[in-house]
């Protein structure tokens, strides 16, 4: 049997940076002349969540209603997933490294490493509720949430859990080739974040590319390409998917009282994350 240890995860909690990461890898490695607008990502890169590799994992149009279901098809449309593409290629996902009776939602036997994407949860909270249409309490509540699942109205899940949680989980699986990235360290020196990425998949660097890519695929461009074609991966209830792209917007979008929960429910992993951020919330939080 062939090997199909070709996965190269881009894992993240949502709202963490996936997307934009996606837009940068499939444009960086498109042939001279050629780009890919956010509506072609699914050319470079696809999902553990696409609807045809379940349906031809379950040999019919799939239709799942528990996780026990989608659990019995998931581990087949990975093997399918990992065997569509002969050598190494970037599969998205947010769901958490993890067992559900006994079965990895993460495969070992499809997987060559992953890329790992973080964004501090006060920034992160905003832009979920946003993308999921709830109140900031009830996306806190989410994040806080270690059963917290999302399906599709097709049963197709993402096990995500806490914000905490996924990052313990992911950092610390055991025998996983992984790099990190943060979604602050993109944004404050994007050029260093991907060499060292490409030092982590023993790539050379393209100088000229790299600064192309950068450009082609900022924020700012990507908002422009949204609000020109729309963006079909962008939930029907949510006015704008790429919405502000900066780091520290949490000052303006949460309450003390909010800060101080985000804070309190995941201090060890901040501290071990986000030790600049603790001062900061701290003093923002006050006596809440």
């Amino acid at each position: 049997m062939s090997d199909l240890r070709r996965i190269i995860w881009l894992a993240s909690f949502p709202k963490s940076g996936n997307t934009w990461v996606r837009s940068f890898l499939a444009n960086y490695f498109q042939p001279p002349g050629k780009s890919l607008d956010i509506n072609s990502l699914r050319q470079f890169t696809t999902s553990d969540v696409r609807q045809d590799f379940f349906d031809q994992a379950a040999g019919r149009p799939y239709r799942g209603k528990t996780v026990e279901q989608w659990m019995a098809i998931r581990p087949k449309a990975l093997r399918l997933i990992a065997a569509s593409k002969s050598g190494h290629h970037f599969v998205k996902t947010h769901c958490q490294v993890g067992k559900i009776d006994g079965v990895d939602l993460i495969l070992p036997e499809v997987t060559a490493a992953a890329i790992y994407l973080i964004r501090n949860p006060f920034d992160v909270a905003p832009s979920y509720a946003r993308h999921m249409s709830l109140e900031m309490d009830a996306v806190i509540d989410r994040m806080t949430n270690g059963l917290a699942t999302h399906a599709n109205p097709n049963g197709i899940m993402e096990i995500t859990g806490r914000w905490d949680d996924h990052i313990r989980n992911w950092t610390t699986a055991p025998g996983l080739p992984l790099h990190v990235m943060r979604y602050e360290d993109m944004l404050a020196n994007p050029r260093e974040a991907y060499r060292a990425l490409f030092g982590f998949l023993r790539l050379p660097v393209d100088k000229a590319k790299l600064r192309r890519t950068l450009k082609a695929t900022s924020f700012r461009a990507l908002q422009k390409q949204e609000r020109e074609s729309g963006f079909h991966e962008r939930p029907p209830e949510m006015e704008q998917f790429f919405a502000t792209g900066r780091a520290g917007g949490w000052r303006e979008a949460l309450t003390p009282g909010q800060a101080a929960r985000i804070r309190a429910e995941f201090l060890p992993v901040l501290e071990r994350w986000y030790p600049e951020m603790l001062d900061q919330t701290r003093d923002f939080a006050g006596d809440a």
